[in-house]
């Protein structure tokens, strides 16, 4: 990486400035964003000052937030480097994954240092909180994984790009995506159309994700073979899932029956994962949800892993943490 890091400009070690110097100008002009906005987006975010000086900028400000702002530039200048763009969400990711040291993860440890990269045909996912990248990594090394937290942190996302990279990649031989069809107010009777137009409205989010990983000719074609199959959780009784990769996405609205009968169909050469939210059931008064009857049964079992996100992972409009915040505060 072409970058030097200049000797500070005081002694102070408290509050130092820090230089660093870019060698082509037109990637510090796309490093620092239209009207210097992805300049204001770091500081506001560690706290520190940044003063471009022709090809440098000047970071000032407490050692340790300049620390974390220097790593961040010089990822996101690597990035253009590689003839990548830059947006807003891997100025994001770059932040939360070189948070202060206490909030390291003890669960990261072994993966200290390694990039995590999903590939799929039209982006390059990369998770954006150090509890995103722990998922991403137990999603790939364990055949049955959960991921358990609120709206917006990626569970179902994340677990539908590793699902297409592993099918690219020859290791699964079809995606199988499925969520309870819990009426919510709306009965799928006095919905339009034939059992698929009812139940297509409840799989849309699985729709939208695979939208946003395959060009539409070849996830078409890929519906056309069954290589991707999406369905109702009902529709999954009797089968056996053998060398599939399979997300049942909205868990906390599965019975314990249909959780036990879903986990009972991971057959030989399948990866399993199951996401959900526990703020967020629909189900009748009373029923207890599947989702919180696995986890109660199931984290001491080995190979199965569990992964929790918190309000902290919402990687959606930043007002809908604070939303997911206020929720929560109400309730205890």
């Amino acid at each position: 990486m072409a970058i030097s890091a200049l000797p500070p400009s005081n002694t102070d070690t408290a509050h130092q400035e820090g230089l660093i110097e870019f060698p082509d100008n037109r990637l510090l002009i796309d490093l620092c964003g239209e009207y210097d906005r992805n300049l204001a987006d770091i500081e506001q975010k560690t706290g520190v000052q940044i003063v471009r000086r022709g090809n440098q900028l000047a970071i000032m400000g407490d050692k340790s937030a300049q620390d974390q702002a220097t790593e961040v530039l010089q990822a996101l200048y690597t990035r253009l480097e590689a003839g990548r763009d830059l947006e807003s969400g891997d100025i994001d990711r770059e932040l939360r994954m070189r948070g202060p040291k206490h909030d390291a993860s003890s669960q990261l440890e072994m993966f200290k240092g390694g990039k995590v990269e999903i590939k799929t045909r039209k982006k390059l996912v990369e998770p954006r909180t150090k509890a995103q990248k722990a998922y991403v990594h137990a999603l790939f090394n364990n055949e049955l994984s959960f991921g358990i937290g609120p709206a917006g942190t990626g569970k179902t996302y994340l677990a539908v790009a590793v699902g297409v990279s592993m099918f690219l990649n020859g290791q699964v031989d079809k995606i199988i995506l499925s969520r309870p069809a819990v009426e919510a107010g709306e009965r799928l009777g006095f919905l339009p159309g034939d059992m698929k137009d009812k139940v297509d409205p409840y799989m849309r989010p699985l729709y939208d994700a695979l939208d946003d990983f395959l060009p539409a000719k070849q996830l078409a074609k890929l519906f056309e073979e069954k290589s991707i199959e999406i369905a109702p959780l009902a529709f999954m009784r009797g089968r056996t899932l053998s060398n599939a990769f399979v997300v049942l996405d909205e868990a906390q609205n599965a019975t314990a029956l249909q959780m036990k009968m879903f986990l009972t169909r991971l057959g030989q050469g399948s990866r399993m994962v199951i996401t959900g939210d526990r703020t967020q059931i629909d189900l009748p008064r009373g029923m207890p949800s599947g989702l919180a009857d696995a986890e109660r049964l199931l984290t001491t079992i080995p190979k199965i892993s569990f992964s929790y996100f918190t309000s902290k992972d919402v990687v959606r409009h930043p007002l809908v943490a604070a939303i997911i915040e206020a929720y929560e505060a109400d309730t205890t």
